[in-house]
């Protein structure tokens, strides 16, 4: 599991929210620590999410109708990948 830097977590999420609580934190945190996890492109990996060992296979064009977002955070932070055939 990795661990989501205090500075990452400042800069991307926290300056975008007003906490009101500190289960308002634990969710937030919560929240952006599943992203980094697992959506996350990493630059020290070639952009690769965790757990991805290499990028998928080159294909073709991918049309916008093909691309799937998901959000987290009321859409602070995206995701997306190919829609399932």
């Amino acid at each position: 599991m990795s661990i989501v830097t205090y500075q990452s977590l400042k800069h991307e999420v926290l300056n975008e929210f007003v906490v009101v609580s500190e289960k308002h934190l634990n969710d937030i945190c919560r929240e952006t620590q599943a992203w980094y996890d697992n959506e996350c492109g990493h630059s020290a990996r070639e952009n690769l999410p965790p757990g991805w060992e290499q990028p998928p296979e080159e294909g073709q064009t991918i049309k916008l109708m093909e691309v799937a977002c998901s959000t987290r955070l009321g859409g602070l932070l995206k995701h997306y990948c190919c829609r399932a055939a």
